[in-house]
């Protein structure tokens, strides 16, 4: 397997490479080379999350990465259950079982470790940009590893205060910065500096990295082996494309996906192309579902670069919904089932509501994350889970700065 910049394909790098640098040197992104195909015996009939994930990612890691160590990363990193549950006309995916209470627990804890796998030398410091979620996830699936660490960019007031409070707890090797700007400004900061680093040794944890991608499929295999499906729809609620890409390239290894549902909030700029708007992307706007306020997703060069126009526009429709939306679809659930749904599961289950059946709705994070969205929606808030109950009793760790790339590489450069 070899991996090749969205921006030029000549040059042809190992996983490895692609995984530690992040970003490609011409400001691209790694895409594969090939596509491989990933055998239906490697999932159908699985019964264990871990042994599954094994068989799909071989094709892609084992010139790389033996099975028996792929084995020991993958049993470490998926150390939770990912069950699948009947919601009304939809079948969800919970995919917020994980330590920090988001999907972003898969690709981070993973990549984490391919990275520790890989790494030599003199520490790797990892920057990741988060509107909510990828933030703590990657803060507590890398902190504590030999020679990496990580600064985590959020745009300061724009994220649930649990949300921050995940962001800022102090973890070894992990440092937090409140950005006074958005999450493109968050997102700008760390493509700058990947692109001209300085002094500093950087990578990325952000989906802009091939190596969250890999396996954020695994849950998209898991999906349909859980259910004994031949083929179904996916509905995945949006904001960065990452999620989104990662399920077309499973498609793309032969998963039997009838097609996709990109569900956005109003930062629907991917929903507007869809149609065939021109220009469709600008700034981000502020949501009650914060984790998908995105106004131009990184991900798009690469969907772009692996789908024609008419390709995506066949596999892939989209949708936007409103704040009033988000909160009478929470509603709506709550009364027809008893069901708690988060803001961005909320979206998804709305848009979801018109697919054929079966339809998977990728549930990405809990709703005790949003007791305030969720006590507007239903009168009160959800119970408090014990993963977020601990954090109020731990020490933080927060430094503010301004949007300003070489604000935050003076400060990269003195971190002892």
């Amino acid at each position: 397997m070899r991996y090749v910049s969205t921006r030029e394909q000549t040059r042809t790098v190992t996983f490895a490479t692609a995984l530690l640098r992040g970003l490609a040197p011409d400001g691209g992104l790694y895409v594969p080379q090939n596509i491989p195909t990933v055998n239906p015996g490697a999932w159908e009939k699985s019964t264990d999350f871990g042994t599954m994930a094994t068989n799909v990612l071989t094709p892609w890691l084992a010139d790389e990465v033996s099975e028996a160590e792929l084995k020991s990363i993958l049993k470490s990193a998926f150390s939770f259950p990912v069950p699948l549950v009947r919601i009304g006309q939809a079948w969800v995916m919970e995919l917020f079982h994980g330590p920090t209470l988001s999907f972003k627990d898969f690709g981070a804890r993973t990549m984490a470790r391919l990275m520790n796998h890989f790494v030599d030398g003199e520490p790797l410091t990892i920057l990741v940009a988060t509107s909510g979620d990828t933030g703590s996830a990657v803060a507590d699936g890398f902190s504590g590893l030999p020679n990496l660490r990580v600064a985590v960019l959020y745009p300061k007031g724009q994220v649930s205060s649990v949300q921050e409070q995940q962001l800022i707890v102090r973890r070894e090797g992990v440092r937090a910065f409140a950005v006074k700007g958005t999450f493109d400004d968050c997102q700008a900061i760390v493509k700058t500096l990947l692109v001209s680093p300085g002094r500093l040794r950087l990578s990325a944890a952000n989906s802009i990295n091939v190596g969250r991608l890999l396996p954020q499929m695994l849950y998209y295999y898991w999906a349909f082996a859980t259910g004994g499906w031949k083929i179904a729809d996916v509905c995945v609620p949006c904001g960065n494309l990452g999620n989104l890409t990662a399920g077309v390239l499973a498609h793309l290894c032969g998963l039997p996906v009838r097609g996709f549902i990109a569900a956005h909030n109003a930062n629907d700029g991917y929903p507007r192309y869809l149609t065939g708007e021109r220009d469709a992307f600008g700034e981000s706007i502020r949501t009650l579902s914060n984790a998908m306020d995105v106004g131009r997703p990184s991900n798009f060069e690469r969907l772009k670069f692996m789908l024609s126009d008419d390709q995506m526009r066949h596999m892939i429709r989209g949708s936007s919904w409103s704040d009033d939306d988000t909160l009478a679809s929470i509603r709506r659930v709550y009364e027809e089932t008893g069901y708690i749904a988060d803001p961005h599961t909320a979206i998804a289950l709305a848009a979801a509501r018109d697919a054929p059946d079966p339809v998977i709705v990728l549930s990405t994070a809990h709703p005790a994350k949003f007791p305030d969205t969720i006590k507007r929606a239903l009168g009160s808030a959800p119970a408090t889970a014990s993963e977020l109950t601990s954090l109020y009793a731990m020490p933080v760790r927060v430094q503010s700065i301004e949007a300003n790339p070489n604000i935050l590489r003076s400060k990269l450069e003195v971190w002892n």
